[in-house]
């Protein structure tokens, strides 16, 4: 989401997934990329002794205090001078020693390619943009010509090495995830996936994939020196495709990439033994990045939560779910209804990224006009074609109904709260963040009376070749707030104190996340460490605790842009929810979601309670005068 970071001790998303703060650009040199990444820090292991105590603390505010008790005694065991805690604590430094970055290898396998469950809704996060005022097949093609040569705009700084290095607080940022995201692809494995970036290949591509009516075409976006196609030239190639593929022909191949991972990864081997098949799917996973041409979904009332259902998960088998590759790093999805926006897998990156990207790209459509010139005339793209044996049409039949469960079972919802933006918290000296998610823990506690374990991605770019930590949302301090918000036996005064306490732990949280210092990677490397080890679990990562700690019914991640969008991705846990947001000078796009099969959640309900909570907190500081804000 975001990462989505509950799902294996630490599945990410996710974001979610994703991001912490917009980071500043800033003027570089060019071709200095590799010098700046070479200058960066390695990421810090935390001191043994001060992950425990934080890790004890933050159990507190989801934990009975009961329970608490048998958890500190494995803590202490755990750390013992001389015992198994040390020892895995010495091995992560030497593993250290070695690497560029002792977690990021073990983290991408870890969340992303052990993980077994779909991507669609478990992993890809889907990008809502603003609706495009066209209508009709040749506006949809206008405008997608005009989105892939702004996009190639962008790779040609990512090519060139001109890309602004980001900066955070003043310091540099890793930019390594801006040269994964394009020419990149997930691969299928039996038991483990795998990402091939062909980027880095002698001979790079310059094509892309083009899907329509569930339809696949390879088509070359550069000239034969090397220059990119005017977006004139982009708009007659995807007219050739439009008028080839009128006719649905055939079955919906890409449907085959939302299932199980294991199921995928069997039917991949048996789809790719043909030779067309093979060199189909090869063009496809080779191709810079997908645009999936869709058909209008059905009209209704929120269109909003429409469309974010469109960019997670296309609709279904009947509407626009056979239209992707959803293996591919990045699809840019524009419907003949105006609908637009994204649907990315997570493995290579995280959200900053590719709104960074996005941000571009909008600005660059906004400038683009097509102009009817000569062109030399090009080839009409070839469709890749496939040959579907029986076993593959059922692989097909039972991918399309394991899909269709899956959006059932999705109660996506997304809300504009329209009452103030990011600017009302900045007003009180508060964190816009930090003032949503104490709103969240919040607006959980009033539905379910209790407090429960929160994501939050931090981005860990300072660092080389880093991607994200956990912020945990749930503190002492916000269940002492969330506890005493409804308390008529309080006073105003007390509340807001509580509330201010709350939020500066969340920013503190926060800066420690983003320093290195925060708890849940740390854990994760000495898990796998004495996996690596071959050495018996802790008995910390087999307690109750440990397993509530990391059983993430909130996920959430903030994914701020400039364009008016919003992320949206599928909870962690069955009984879960999930939230992005995008906070905006006087409003706020939420994305949220549950699933349907869970009797504990409700997307409608949580998204009223958060509205509530968020309105609730404005009041009460803006009806309180005597606290010093």
């Amino acid at each position: 989401m975001w990462g989505i970071l509950a799902r294996t001790a630490v599945k990410s998303r996710m974001v979610k997934p994703c991001g912490l703060v917009r980071p500043v650009l800033a003027t570089r040199i060019p071709g200095r990329y590799l010098a700046h990444q070479e200058g960066l820090p390695g990421l810090p292991i935390p001191p043994l002794q001060q992950t425990c105590e934080r890790y004890l603390a933050v159990l507190e505010p989801i934990m009975e205090t009961e329970e608490l008790g048998h958890t500190r005694e494995l803590v202490a065991e755990f750390q013992k001078p001389g015992g198994i805690g040390e020892k895995l604590q010495d091995g992560l430094k030497k593993r250290a020693s070695k690497t560029e970055n002792w977690l990021s290898a073990w983290w991408v396998q870890t969340a992303y390619l052990d993980y077994r469950l779909p991507v669609v809704v478990h992993s890809s996060p889907g990008l809502v943009l603003p609706r495009v005022e066209f209508s009709g097949w040749q506006g949809q093609i206008r405008h997608a010509a005009k989105t892939i040569a702004g996009v190639l705009d962008f790779k040609t700084m990512i090519d060139n090495e001109t890309l602004p290095v980001e900066h955070l607080g003043g310091k540099p940022l890793c930019m390594n995830q801006y040269y994964q995201v394009l020419s990149s692809c997930r691969i299928p494995g039996l038991k483990r996936d795998s990402v091939v970036n062909y980027a880095k290949g002698t001979v790079p591509s310059t094509h892309i994939t083009v899907v329509h009516n569930c339809q696949f075409f390879a088509m070359d976006v550069y000239n034969s020196d090397r220059t990119p196609l005017t977006v004139e030239q982009l708009y007659v190639q995807l007219e050739k495709i439009w008028n080839s593929s009128l006719e649905t022909d055939g079955e919906p191949v890409g449907i085959l990439t939302s299932e199980h991972r294991d199921t995928w990864g069997k039917a991949y081997m048996n789809l790719i033994k043909d030779r067309t098949n093979r060199d189909s799917v090869q063009a496809i996973q080779k191709s810079i990045f997908v645009v999936c041409l869709d058909a209008a979904m059905p009209r209704v009332s929120d269109e909003m939560s429409s469309a974010a259902a469109q960019m997670l998960h296309g609709g279904g088998s009947r509407l626009n779910s056979g239209n992707r590759w959803f293996d591919k790093t990045l699809q840019f999805i524009i419907s003949e209804d105006g609908t637009c926006g994204l649907i990315y897998e997570h493995a290579p990156a995280e959200g900053p990224p590719i709104v960074a990207l996005i941000d571009h790209v909008i600005e660059y459509v906004k400038k683009s006009e097509i102009v009817d010139l000569p062109t030399e005339p090009l080839p009409v793209p070839p469709k890749l074609r496939f040959e579907i044996t029986p076993q593959i049409t059922k692989d097909i039949e039972e991918a399309k109904k394991n899909l269709n469960i899956m959006v059932d079972d999705l109660d996506l919802r997304v809300m504009v709260f329209d009452h103030f933006g990011k600017s009302i918290p900045k007003a009180f000296k508060m964190s816009p963040d930090a003032f949503i998610q104490v709103g969240l823990q919040l607006a959980y506690y009033r539905l379910h009376q209790k407090c429960c374990s929160t994501y939050e991605s931090a981005s860990l770019r300072a660092f080389k070749l880093g991607r994200t930590d956990t912020i945990r949302s749930a503190s002492v301090d916000s269940a002492n707030f969330t506890k005493a918000f409804d308390n008529p036996g309080m006073q105003n005064t007390e509340k807001v104190a509580l509330m201010e306490n709350a939020i500066k732990a969340h920013r503190s949280y926060t800066d420690m996340a983003i320093r290195g210092q925060a708890i849940d990677r740390h854990l994760l490397g000495l898990k796998l460490q004495a996996t690596e080890d071959q050495v018996h679990l802790p008995e910390i990562f087999k307690d109750r605790a440990y397993a509530t700690a990391m059983h993430y019914k909130i996920s959430t991640s903030q994914v701020p842009a400039k364009t008016d969008c919003v992320m949206c991705f599928g909870p962690v846990v069955p009984d879960g929810y999930a939230v992005c947001y995008n906070p905006m000078e006087n409003h706020i796009n939420f994305a949220m979601s549950s699933f349907n099969g869970c009797g504990e959640t409700d997307t409608a309900r949580m998204a009223k309670a958060i509205e509530k909570a968020l309105t609730d907190m404005r009041k009460l500081l803006e009806t309180t005068p005597k606290s010093k804000l």
